[in-house]
């Protein structure tokens, strides 16, 4: 199953799943077009435990700032 696929069955079974997209493929369209599939981020390997952070981080306080 490729990305595409498991984040609609995740959000089949879950519409408020917070799902980041992580791939080493520079050309990837899912990477380019992240939002239109409902990934709340992108994550492109290589990445370090701090890249990992920044992008929780911004998750977390986008979601902070919806409440």
């Amino acid at each position: 199953m490729g990305g595409r696929e498991a984040i609609k069955a995740l959000l089949k079974i879950d519409s408020e799943t917070k799902v980041i997209v992580t791939s080493g493929y520079s050309n990837d369209t899912v990477l380019a077009n992240y939002k239109e599939y409902g990934f709340l981020d992108i994550l492109k390997k290589p990445f370090t435990a701090n890249v990992l952070i920044e992008v929780l981080s911004k998750i977390e306080t986008r979601d902070a700032n919806l409440n």
